[in-house]
């Protein structure tokens, strides 16, 4: 990350590209001979614990209260993921996220002989800034993605899994939230990126809240129980970069995916330099950046919102507003996710899209011919379709059969088995009708916190002892987010295309409100859900 500095003490780490500490995890302790018993949120069954090479058995009322069965559900999945078929070896299932031994021996050491953090001031928010490289951070991805080991990727199969499982928790909040009739859109990695990179900027007994709504129990509150946020931040760079990774069919273009952090302080507070440089891996350009947010907190939103648009050059329908004048720190995190859609190209003219049995629009659409993965289930009154958009990444589209159903599909599809419908897909000839999108959302994750019972995880009183050592008073933490999906088809618009020979093709028409995902096959992280209810009005 490259640093400005000034006469005034003051650093801007603007458009700095960091690495992580690819740290190897320590030798896998094991347990053997216990039979593996099922484990659901809400049964009155026990989890089957493994820590440091012993086996604990938790009954589920003695779980943390934060997201009880959120943890549940993900403690049990990794560790029946864990499990070996021969001969029922256990592994415990967070060692890969986890310290090591010899970490905590490390850690332990530096406590007593390190000195203070340096901190720093952040420039103002008017000061000259250059413009995000997203092109520059799309190569950043791939060569991560081309220096991958298998450790790396085990890795990231378990922080998939659990972004997953917390982000069909929170999808599930902002869905409730907003009107049916309205669209959502919400990007799992970029929550749980979030959360992780507040974690690694606490101190307990935060840590420990945050650590157990992340989805990893802390049972014996010992270091080697203790997450390492440097893992988990590196483990996203993974996710990311398999979105990006190169290597797909001949000639497909790559999805562009640019993450950029704004840490907007009040004058006056100094932010720790380790944990600004720790975000590189999950967003590698930060912008610390301090104003006035308390004595007109209208204009500080409107200062921010000009900040952002001007330096990354997205427009976001919903910009930042009603910023607590309490507020010491605002930490937002915009994502930018653009994809070509492999064999469709656009329809000449516009097409109706039905918002509901009554109102129509007319938009842009895309179409095309040809072997899709398709799932279909009559008894849950849905369809899947799959459309690849690099060598992992792909879009994942589901509709309910009978139309109108999307809501009952809804609560159906963004559930814990999702990925399991995945594996249900085959391929089938299909002519895939859908609107082009172009979708804009952001929502506050103190606003869900509150939603799922923990108005002050994040709150006045929340040790974030690592990332100032000031008195922190987190305001909003906003997720805003932008896709694009456009044609991966150059040619002319066409009214239609050639039916191929062979099997009969099954017509697949989104005209009306669908949900759809943003999947890396590879990790099965879900980067970003979403409902279309009407593709003009974005989100």
């Amino acid at each position: 990350m490259r640093y400005h500095r000034n006469n005034q003490n003051q650093m801007d780490p603007y458009n700095g590209h960091g690495s992580s500490s690819n740290a190897k995890s320590q030798t896998v302790e094991e347990v053997s001979g216990a039979s593996q018993e099922p484990c659901l949120p809400g049964s009155q069954a026990t989890c089957v614990l493994l820590v440091k090479g012993t086996r604990k058995r938790a009954p589920l009322s003695e779980m943390a209260p934060a997201g009880v069965s959120l943890v549940v559900t993900v403690l049990c999945l990794l560790a029946g993921a864990g499990l070996a078929a021969g001969d029922r070896v256990y592994i415990h299932p967070f060692h890969l996220l986890v310290y090591s031994k010899s970490s905590c021996e490390q850690l332990e050491k530096s406590n007593t002989e390190m000195p203070k953090d340096l901190t720093f001031l952040p420039v103002p928010i008017q000061a000259k800034t250059s413009p995000v490289d997203e092109e520059a951070l799309r190569e950043e991805l791939v060569l991560v993605s081309e220096r991958l080991e298998g450790e790396d990727k085990m890795r990231a199969t378990k922080v998939g899994m659990m972004l997953n499982f917390l982000g069909f928790h929170m999808y599930r909040m902002l869905s409730e939230s907003q009107n049916a009739a309205s669209g959502t859109i919400l990007s799992p990695t970029t929550l749980f990126g979030t959360l992780a990179s507040f974690y690694l900027g606490a101190l307990d007994p935060t840590a420990s809240r945050l650590q157990a709504f992340l989805g990893v129990p802390g049972e014996d509150q010992g270091c080697t129980s203790r997450l390492d946020g440097h893992k988990v931040l590196s483990a996203l760079q993974t996710i990311q970069s398999l979105l990006v990774a190169q290597g797909g069919a001949s000639g497909q273009s790559t999805p562009l995916l640019s993450t950029v952090v704004g840490l907007f302080t009040a004058p006056g507070l100094r932010l720790k330099q380790p944990f600004v440089r720790a975000l590189a891996p999950f967003a590698p350009i930060t912008f610390p950046r301090s104003l006035d947010l308390s004595m007109d907190p209208d204009l500080a939103a409107e200062k921010i919102n000009r900040f952002m648009q001007a330096v990354t050059g997205w427009r976001m329908d919903r910009p930042m507003s009603g910023i607590s004048p309490d507020s010491t720190l605002l930490f937002n995190t915009y994502v930018h996710f653009q994809g070509k859609l492999k064999g469709l190209s656009p329809l000449a003219g516009l097409r109706e899209f039905w918002v509901d049995n009554t109102t129509s629009v007319s938009v842009p659409m895309l179409s095309g011919t040809g072997t899709f993965q398709h799932w279909s289930d009559p008894q849950s009154n849905l369809s899947m379709t799959r459309v690849p958009l690099g060598k992992s990444a792909c879009l994942l589209l589901v509709r309910p059969l009978s139309t109108w159903g999307l809501q009952t599909v809804e609560a159906l599809t963004f559930q814990h088995n999702f990925p399991t419908w995945v594996k249900n897909l085959s391929p089938r000839a299909i002519r895939l009708t859908m609107p082009q999108l172009t979708l804009r959302g952001s929502y506050d994750l103190q606003d869900l916190l509150a939603q799922a019972k923990l108005p002050t995880l994040l709150g006045a009183e929340a040790n974030l002892g690592k990332i100032s050592d000031d008195n922190v008073r987190v305001g909003k933490v906003l997720n805003s987010i932008l896709l694009e999906l456009q044609a991966d088809q150059e040619e002319q618009p066409t009214e239609s295309a050639p039916q191929p020979d062979g099997p009969e093709v099954l017509e697949v028409t989104l005209d009306h409100p669908f949900l759809f995902a943003i999947y890396e096959q590879e990790s099965t992280a879900l980067h970003l859900l979403g409902r279309v209810a009407n593709p003009l009005s974005g989100v």
